[in-house]
């Protein structure tokens, strides 16, 4: 049955519309995460590239971590990942179920 299969598509539709395949992810040795590169390995596990326990373990996040990244995605975008619009952007999701 294939239900029992690894099946993987060879490339997903990444942050910017662009293909993107294993190769074309960040480095296993990234230290510095950027937008980019944090919406491209959520990208990667959205669309079944990766899964959250390989990305886990190839770039050394935590679970939180990661989890963070794709709220951060889900509710604003990429612009959500910014570090420096965090705060900005939770207040903003929680206005918007307050009222």
């Amino acid at each position: 049955m294939i239900e029992n299969q690894d099946i993987r598509p060879a490339q997903v539709i990444g942050p910017l519309g662009e293909p993107l395949t294993l190769k074309d992810l960040p480095s296993p040795s990234t230290k510095r995460w950027v937008v980019r590169r944090k919406a491209e390995v959520v990208a990667a596990v959205n669309g079944g590239l990766l899964t959250i326990d390989e990305v886990l373990e190839r770039y050394g996040l935590t679970l939180e971590e990661f989890a963070s990244w794709q709220r951060a995605v889900d509710r604003s975008g990429m612009q959500g990942l910014r570090v420096t619009r965090i705060q900005h952007y939770r207040d903003l999701y929680e206005r918007q179920f307050k009222y």
